[in-house]
């Protein structure tokens, strides 16, 4: 892998890869807040559309809903119960409360706002011409000389362990665009992946 880190193992390579498609190292798990926020603040300076499927939409919406209807109350409860424990100034349930408050506050604005961004892509309808959303893309590394497919998805639909990365990821943003025969080089926090387009097909 040369100038990625120090080592080249499978291990290693792997790793690289995930943070490519996922830079959030949480990415299977739940979303850090400054992730949250940091996205929240991307999308509100942008005016790009955000492609998704019918089902992907549907699935966001009902996480936004079980957050305001569900979470959000259970957690002003449980702000309300702490302020019983006494002094605010020194009251650790109150403090997490509050915290978890915001939290999932800045989870609701980037729903919101994702959403609102959607649009619904017809897979049907897609072109395989060049890399878009909804399409599987087999790429080649040029470093390490294997193959691998991806499949670029919107929110709401991504699989690491099955290779659907976010359209918005830094390969999702690389490959887009490109032809077959087409080669890209994609930053990643340790260096760079060189990537070539073997095969655009429908997913």
């Amino acid at each position: 892998m040369g100038d990625r880190g120090t080592g080249s193992s499978e291990v290693a390579v792997f790793s690289l890869r995930r943070r490519a498609v996922c830079p959030n190292p949480l990415c299977n798990g739940q979303a850090a807040l400054e992730t949250s926020r940091n996205r929240w603040e991307r999308y509100r300076m942008s005016n790009d559309r955000i492609p998704m499927s019918k089902e992907g939409y549907e699935k966001l919406k009902a996480q936004l809903d079980k957050m305001r209807h569900e979470d959000m109350p259970r957690i002003a409860e449980q702000i309300a119960q702490a302020r019983g424990f006494g002094d605010l100034s020194e009251n650790a349930e109150f403090d997490a409360a509050v915290e978890a408050q915001g939290m999932l506050q800045a989870r609701i604005n980037d729903l919101q706002f994702t959403l609102g961004q959607a649009y619904i892509v017809q897979k049907a309808t897609l072109s395989t011409d060049r890399v878009a959303y909804g399409l599987k893309v087999r790429v080649l590394d040029l470093d390490i000389k294997e193959e691998e497919d991806y499949i670029l998805v919107g929110p709401g639909e991504e699989d690491y362990d099955q290779n659907k990365i976010l359209i918005t990821s830094p390969i999702g943003q690389g490959l887009v665009g490109k032809k077959v025969g087409d080669e890209v080089e994609v930053p990643i926090p340790r260096g760079v992946l060189k990537l070539k387009v073997l095969e655009i097909s429908t997913s």
